[in-house]
């Protein structure tokens, strides 16, 4: 009898083990991959940080054509 009470125990761990660890283990490890891939990468923060100066240079260059366009052509805002 004590043979099969230790059968059952090394039974019923492997079952607890595919029971309750791994779905616990495979929700947790897709929730972790699910947030770490909602935050930016080195190399997207980067060019979101080129992109940003960009659009300042090509806004102060906007404006500045607009002041010379003012200058020269002061009706050029209102023809069609």
């Amino acid at each position: 009898m004590g043979t099969d009470i230790d059968f059952d125990i090394l039974l019923a761990l492997p079952i607890v083990f595919l029971v309750v660890v791994v779905p616990l283990w495979l929700v947790l490890h897709y929730w972790y991959k699910s947030r770490a891939s909602k935050a930016l990468s080195k190399a997207d923060e980067e060019t979101l940080a080129e992109l940003w100066q960009l659009s300042e240079k090509l806004e102060r260059r906007v404006e500045s054509l607009e002041t010379i366009l003012d200058r020269e052509a002061p009706d050029w805002r209102n023809k069609s």
